[in-house]
């Protein structure tokens, strides 16, 4: 009487979607994207801790802020996170960071090398410039996915550009 087994569970085996959705997508990570966005996530964790690094404290706040942003945007692209919510327009508001990105850390690398005489600071400026230029490829790229996302109207496009080869978009205006 004692040995009551319990019965047999058919509900399905817990699901492991809850673990598989915070991993990063390796697809996305292999992307140009991907890689931009993780140049910008180390260089600004570098220029973080050399700006760190000095007695120069007055550096510091942009390159922290720029790597949680960077390193937060990494995140929702590579977990899909930006396709959960379709009310944000992302590209835009990558946009909007990259360019203000590259515009602060240009100013702050060009303070920090010409009033500074740490070699901390001056590393942290060195690796401030070069974050410019990743922050800076990466809107020209996130401004021409806007040119082409206005010209088709606002719908994203599901397959390539190449269809329209025949048609010449500057020919239509005449």
């Amino acid at each position: 009487m004692g040995d009551i087994e319990p019965p047999e569970s058919t509900a399905a085996p817990p699901s492991q979607d809850g673990i598989l959705s915070i991993l990063p997508n390796k697809d996305f990570i292999a992307s140009q994207k991907g890689k931009l966005l993780t140049a910008e996530v180390v260089l600004s964790l570098i220029t973080f801790i050399c700006f760190a690094a000095s007695t120069d404290g007055s550096y510091v706040t942009a390159p922290l802020i720029e790597f949680l942003l960077a390193f937060f945007l990494l995140f929702a692209y590579s977990t899909k996170l930006n396709e959960r919510f379709k009310g944000y327009h992302w590209p835009l508001m990558d946009f909007l960071r990259c360019v203000s990105a590259s515009i602060i850390y240009f100013i702050i690398s060009i303070i920090a090398m010409s009033r500074s005489t740490q070699t901390a600071s001056r590393a942290g400026a060195v690796f401030g410039f070069i974050a410019t230029v990743v922050f800076a490829f990466d809107f020209y790229v996130i401004f021409n996915e806007l040119v082409s996302f206005i010209r088709q109207g606002g719908q994203p496009s599901e397959e390539p550009q190449a269809a329209d080869s025949g048609n010449d978009s500057d020919s239509d205006s005449e």
